[in-house]
């Protein structure tokens, strides 16, 4: 008996502009190139990709996409560009216009920019869970919580609530220490791997079966405010981590 065939697989980076916390995060520079840089070479070097493609409404970002190796076929729409536009838009719009020129693919992975210490060999790692786990949807990438939701609280007037009223009256959560507390994993940034019928069948990017995929060191870290990009360039200087190499010359970004 032949081997099953090994599902196809396309890496979908979205780059949308207009990001208010940091302007351009998506090309701003980290140590030589934009961040987005970072991104496409993990993706490419990780060769488990039948295509890489940038979803972005920036023609400016796409120029950049594609210097770096990734394919940009059509830009995004404005109306599903915007800050509160839910992913299921993007990924439904890029997977149907594919799927209207004859590409199809099993399965689909977003890989966010803003996630660059990423390497080749956590999209690999990642894939090969995906694979080797039967009857899940997706699979998406996360980390044990540093702030644990058991000693949050919801605030109404002057009065506080616990945002999780768990465990005995006691010793509730919010009085216990870390250690004693449950595990809880918060999602991050760095990847989410799908069939691609979600999309197609329930609209949605995750489906209702999801995996975990536990990230390892800074893999996972997520450049989105002033204080994380600090953090990331002493993350760098320190070695503490390490980008993904990156064989093209550094784009020329236009000044500021």
């Amino acid at each position: 008996m032949s081997p099953a065939k090994t599902p196809s697989i396309i890496g979908l980076i979205p780059a949308r502009s207009g990001s208010k916390r940091v302007r351009d995060k998506n090309i701003r520079l980290l140590g030589e190139h934009p961040v987005i840089a970072y991104t496409i070479s993990a993706a490419r070097q990780s060769g488990i990709f039948s295509r890489i493609i940038v979803s972005t409404d920036s023609e400016l970002y796409a120029e950049i996409a594609r210097h770096y190796g990734a394919e940009v076929p059509f830009l995004r729409p404005p109306e599903i560009a915007g800050e509160r536009s839910p992913d299921i838009e993007w990924v439904e719009y890029t997977l149907k216009r594919l799927r209207d020129d004859g590409a199809r693919y099993d399965c689909f992975s977003i890989l966010r920019p803003t996630s660059p210490f990423r390497q080749p060999e956590t999209i690999q790692r990642a894939w090969c869970e995906f694979l080797a786990e039967q009857g899940v949807d997706s699979l998406r990438a996360v980390e044990r919580c540093a702030q644990h939701p058991g000693k949050m609280w919801v605030i109404r007037g002057r009065r506080m609530f616990p945002l999780l009223p768990l465990g005995p009256k006691e010793q509730p959560w919010h009085s216990s220490q870390y250690a004693a507390l449950p595990e809880v994993f918060v999602q991050n940034a760095s990847l989410e791997i799908a069939w691609s019928r979600v999309v197609f069948e329930g609209r949605t990017i995750a489906g209702e079966v999801v995996m975990p995929f536990l990230t390892q060191g800074a893999e996972g870290f997520d450049v989105n405010d002033p204080f994380d990009w600090e953090y990331g360039r002493n993350l760098l200087e320190t070695g503490q981590a390490s980008l993904p190499p990156v064989e093209e010359k550094p784009f020329d970004l236009p000044p500021v």
